[in-house]
Order: structure tokens, then C-alpha cells, then sequence
């Protein structure tokens, strides 16, 4: 076996994409034994590069200790293992949540998140500060039934650590078959003990697009929520748009809360839609500083006010859009700060079915600032109610008087949110506790009344709690972004 260094022809398809894990250009990589190369102005050079020899030294070394594993270990070993684990190596050396190397079968599953639909709990996850955490359920999955949030951080999966293993090793282990069930174990801010979330598996479809409309002082308010910018969620969002306002609307609010991206090209298409014309929706820099701008063909800017609604669970392309919004559109946004994701990547096929994801541009906003690790921030900033944020309630034995724990606090903010008032939320399960719990079964068909917490109970409180939280009654974000677009359509 003999390494070798090789120029290599980079052939960039059409497909970009702006996820949370970046913008991704599908590539392939082809030997060319030429000794031609080109500059980043497309200018041509010839000659050995003066770093070829010391790369080539590199390469040397790597194949005299991959001879020495092979020829003298004292065990047998798998030399294919031994190429893997060297590209996983080389990739990890970068300490970027978001580059990586996939063998064939991870980069199957990645691709499947990006067709019309595929198997597994419907959550969007990124490795942060080295642990793999959920960026955003998607509406009406398994992830989003079970109770899972952004920024739960995931410790377990079904029982196995998921320390040291990179992202897409923990996706492999958390995606399965539909009907099958999988229990993380997540660790969530504020909360002071991991607990075990139980998400029974199906098939995720990537519905993008939903619309509706509200009656706020008088006026007709459209509403267009995103999930995730997927190859078709631009058309859609146009044919949603063009009903509404063939309805009549007086204003619009676009909500990318919990959408963790996805296709560049699609926020750019909606960006013609809905950012004045000639100005700018995104920004790609180079390495080198060298920036492309994404600018609106929009031809008249919109006669009605819009205002975005944003979260922490908005990643990357949502980003994109909320920025625009603010920036370009002088529209307010109300909501939380987003994630921030300002990196790109490109995914590279290599030949064998395996594949390169690596980071190589920014992304910056319209006025050309960089968000990572900051996100984008409302002009109006609005927290939900505390409810929303609670565990799912998981028990291993029932809860009742006198029980002095985590799960007993999680159920008391339960019972407060539902309004069955525990008087306390600090995991002591006493008397007051137990009326509510009292309270809240007397209203459950077919719950025998004991005041005490059996699974049952506990799964009709998670349950409860979701039907709450979907109500749109209880977003308290969504009614100030109805009051702000109704007030400033008076104006």
C-alpha cells in the first residue's frame, strides 16, 4: 500500500442546504493525477506546492505505522477499521461539532432527513459544549409527545452512555424502526437530576408549511409557521401566502420557532417573497474574507406589517430569515434568541458511499453580522409561561405523601401549570400536594381518585400538559406578535 498526495477536482452539485448543521453543497471527489491547480480567483498555477513535500512526509509517516498496526500487533486487526478510524481522526482533530466524517451507512441516514420522510423520534440534535443536545422537536412528533425541549442534553441511550461518541454515532442509536421504542436519558437546565424520557419511534414526514388566521381587534391576522426549510417548503410557503392574501389579510406573522433548517436555496426563495426588493437576505463568506450576497427580487415591498417569531430551537436557515426580517425588512421579532449557527459546511461525497462534512464558510446576516454562538435577538423579547419548559413526568414507582423527590417537583409544576394549585413546587409531596393531585384526577375519565401519582396518572398529566401547551390560548409569544401586527396594521 503506498499514500500518495493527489490534486483532487471538486464537482459542486445544486443542492444547498442550511441546517443546523450549516449549509451543505453535495460534492464529489475524483483523483486527478495532473499537476495543474487553481488559485481561489480562479487563476492557474503550476508546479509542486512548497508544503507537498511535508505533507507528503505526513503521509508516509501514517502509512509506516499503519504497516507496523497491521504487520507486528499482537492481535489481529480489522484494516478497514484502521482507514475509518484515521479519517474519523483527522476530522475530530478540528473540535467542530459540525464537520464529519460518515462511513456509508451514517451517511445513508443522513441523507434520509432530508427526503420526504423518514423513521425515528422527529428531533433535530447538534453536539454542544460535547454533548449531544435537541436543537428542536418537530411539530407533532414522537420527540414533541414525549416532552423533549431544546437544549435537553442527551446523557443515555437506552441505558448506553453517550459520552465520546460523535453526533452522528448517537443519531444511529436514537433513530429505529417505526413502532419500536428508545429511553433517553436527558439532562435539562434547571432540573437537578437527569431523568428517562421514553419516545416511541415512527415515521417522520417533513410537513414544512401550516397557515391559518386569527381575528385580532377587528383585522384579519395571516399566520404561516415553518418547520423546516425543506426542497418544496418554498413553493409551499408561496401558495400559502398567495391564499392568504387572495383572503385578505391586514398583517402576517411568520413563526420559525423549533425549525432547525434545512435547503439554503429554499429561505432564499422565501426571502424573494416576503424581503423588500434589492435587499439582502444572507451573506456566504470565504476563507478568505470574500463574500456572495443572496439579495430579494421582490418587486414592491409587502403593504402589510409582519412580524417573525423566533426561539431558541430556531437553527441556522430560520436564522437566516428572522435576521432578514430584522435587518432587511425593518419587521419586528418576538420571541427568545435563537440558537446561533453561523458556520457552512459542504458534504463531500468520496466515492464508496461514505462522506466529508466540513465547515468551510460563514453565513452572516443581511447587514453583515456573524451570529454564532450569539443568534439572532428579538426586538421584543417574550418568555412562555413556565410550564412549558417542564419534564416529562416519568416514574419508575408511584409518587405519593411524604415522597421527597425530582419527579414529585416536576409533577407539582405540572399540577400548577393545569391549574391544580400544589401550593408548593420544591419535590415534597404533603397534603396540599396530594389535593391536587386529587383535583386534577377528579376531572380524568376512568382515574380512580387516591391522591397519589401511579403511572396512569402520570401519563394523563403528560398528556394534559402537551393539549396545553398546544393551545394557542397559552402562547403567550403568539399574542404579543398578533397584538404588535395588529397594532402597527392600524397605524
Amino acid at each position: 500500500m503506498k499514500w500518495k498526495v493527489k490534486v483532487a477536482t471538486l464537482v459542486i452539485g445544486a443542492v444547498l442546504i442550511a441546517g443546523a448543521g450549516g449549509v451543505f453543497a453535495g460534492m464529489s471527489i475524483n483523483d486527478d493525477t495532473s499537476d495543474t491547480r487553481y488559485a481561489s480567483d480562479g487563476s492557474e498555477h503550476s508546479g509542486a506546492d512548497t508544503n507537498e513535500d511535508t505533507l507528503q512526509d505526513g503521509f508516509d509517516k501514517m502509512e509506516q505505522v499503519y504497516q507496523t498496526i497491521t504487520e507486528q500487533y499482537v492481535e489481529d486487526v480489522d484494516e478497514s477499521e484502521l482507514i475509518e478510524g484515521a479519517l474519523k481522526g483527522m476530522v475530530e482533530e478540528l473540535d467542530d461539532p459540525h464537520s464529519a466524517y460518515m462511513d456509508q451507512e451514517t451517511a445513508s441516514e443522513f441523507s434520509q432527513s432530508l427526503e420526504s420522510s423518514f423513521e425515528g423520534i422527529g428531533a433535530e440534535v447538534s453536539m454542544v459544549d460535547d454533548a449531544v443536545t435537541i436543537v428542536a422537536p418537530f411539530k407533532d412528533s414522537p420527540a414533541e409527545k414525549a416532552g423533549l425541549q431544546p437544549s435537553d442534553q442527551i446523557l443515555q441511550v437506552d441505558g448506553e452512555s453517550t459520552e465520546g461518541d460523535s453526533l452522528n454515532e448517537t443519531v444511529l442509536k436514537i433513530r429505529g424502526e417505526k413502532g419500536s421504542t428508545v429511553t433517553l436519558t436527558v439532562q435539562r437546565e434547571g432540573t437537578s437530576e437527569p431523568f428517562d424520557v421514553e419516545v416511541e419511534r415512527d415515521e417522520i414526514p417533513v410537513e414544512t408549511v401550516y397557515s391559518e388566521t386569527f381575528e385580532e381587534n377587528g383585522q384579519t391576522i395571516g399566520y404561516l409557521e415553518l418547520t423546516s426549510f425543506s426542497e418544496n417548503t418554498a413553493a409551499e410557503f408561496e401558495e400559502h401566502l398567495t391564499e392568504l392574501e387572495e383572503s385578505g389579510i391586514d398583517g402576517l406573522i411568520v413563526d420559525v420557532r423549533g425549525n432547525p433548517g434545512g435547503f439554503l436555496n429554499s429561505v432564499e426563495e422565501i426571502g424573494n417573497l416576503i424581503i423588500p426588493g434589492n435587499e439582502t437576505v444572507v451573506q456566504i463568506e470565504d476563507p478568505n474574507g470574500e463574500r456572495v450576497q443572496s439579495v430579494s427580487t421582490l418587486s414592491n415591498k409587502k403593504d402589510y406589517p409582519i412580524v417573525g417569531l423566533i426561539n431558541e430551537g430556531s437553527v441556522s436557515a430560520s436564522e437566516i430569515l428572522a435576521a432578514a426580517l430584522k435587518e432587511a425588512g425593518g419587521y419586528d421579532l418576538v420571541g427568545q434568541t435563537t440558537f446561533g449557527k453561523g458556520t457552512v459546511q459542504q458534504s463531500m461525497q468520496l466515492g464508496d458511499g461514505s462522506e466529508l462534512k466540513l465547515s468551510m464558510f460563514k453565513w452572516l446576516t443581511s447587514d453583515g453580522n456573524w451570529i454564532n454562538e450569539e443568534g439572532v435577538e428579538p426586538t421584543v423579547e417574550v418568555t412562555q409561561p413556565d410550564y412549558f419548559y417542564s419534564p416529562a413526568l416519568s416514574i419508575e414507582d408511584s409518587l405519593q405523601q411524604d415522597n421527597n423527590a425530582e419527579q414529585v417537583k416536576t409533577a407539582q409544576e405540572m399540577l400548577k401549570g393545569l391549574g391544580h394549585d400544589p401550593g408548593r413546587t420544591d419535590g415534597y409531596f404533603d397534603e396540599q400536594t396530594v389535593s391536587a393531585v386529587e383535583s386534577f384526577q377528579a376531572e380524568q375519565e376512568g382515574l380512580d381518585i387516591t391522591g397519589v401519582i401511579d403511572e396512569e396518572t402520570a401519563g394523563r398529566l403528560n398528556q394534559a400538559l402537551l393539549e396545553l401547551i398546544r393551545d394557542p390560548a397559552n402562547d403567550r409569544q403568539l399574542h404579543e406578535a398578533l397584538d404588535l401586527v395588529s397594532e402597527q396594521a392600524s397605524s
